[in-house]
């Protein structure tokens, strides 16, 4: 029965679809049958798993949000054990769309509860924003990893976006919990950076991965030219972080 994970938070620039990006291709590398749906308009993930790189329209989550095709349909096969829902711009469309259906908040999860078993993980790229697209992930999510960039005021940030979360827990998906917070773009060499993460590990403690992800010109260059980092750089420190990522949330996973 495949987990369900969102990757989210309020703000931009903080190494979200990065981490759906590597964190996915890194599970899949370990043999676990992965699927990552791209649910921001931007379709930064989209492009970064190579999809689309001549700007050919494919089918993706907003045709699924609008009733328009199947999952089957949208399916795409990046490399072996990951696949992709991916996304276009039209996917901002789809909040007005499906606004005024009944239980719209549960389109999501209806559409991909009856693929669970197909899955050993699900991951979601939230928009980098509380929008009704991010409600949906949450509310289809059993949990939620949250990429922290080690800067001024992410401890702050932080403590609003877990008070966030909470309240759709109240309100709309009482078994989602926090997976954990990721310290991303951490530099060892910045008394700032370590400052951040040792604040942030000290309040929220085991809800904190071991792994940091440093700031790495890798990560950006691969995403550039739409390939994974642990494929495009093997051996560079943020390649290596993500694959540490996977085998710790794998081992999490396997101690419930």
């Amino acid at each position: 029965m495949g987990k369900i994970i969102a990757i989210a938070s309020q703000k931009g620039g903080v190494g979200k679809t990065t981490t759906a990006i590597n964190l996915a291709t890194a599970l899949a590398v370990c043999g676990k049958k992965t699927l990552v749906i791209d649910s921001d308009p931007q379709a930064s993930l989209t492009f970064g798993l190579g999809i689309r790189k001549n700007g050919e329209k494919i089918k993706g989550l907003y045709e699924l949000y609008t009733g328009r095709t199947t999952l089957e349909d949208v399916l795409v096969q990046p490399l072996e054990n990951l696949h992709l829902i991916p996304a276009r711009i039209d996917l901002f469309m789809a909040e007005l769309e499906i606004f005024t259906t009944q239980e719209r908040e549960q389109t999501l999860k209806s559409l991909i509860e009856r693929y669970k078993k197909e899955f050993d993980y699900i991951l979601i790229d939230c928009p980098p924003s509380f929008s009704f697209l991010t409600l949906c992930a949450l509310v289809a999510s059993e949990s939620v990893i949250i990429p922290v960039q080690c800067e001024q005021f992410a401890l702050e940030a932080l403590r609003i976006f877990i008070k966030l979360l909470w309240r759709i827990k109240g309100n709309f998906n009482e078994t989602l919990e926090l997976e954990g917070i990721l310290l991303t773009m951490f530099s060892k060499h910045l008394t700032l950076s370590r400052m951040i993460a040792e604040d942030i590990k000290r309040v929220f403690r085991s809800k904190t991965f071991e792994t940091v992800i440093p700031r790495n010109i890798s990560l950006a260059e691969a995403s550039m030219n739409g390939i994974p980092a642990i494929f495009y750089a093997p051996e560079a420190a943020g390649s290596v972080a993500y694959k540490e990522l996977a085998q710790e949330i794998i081992l999490l996973t396997e101690q419930y």
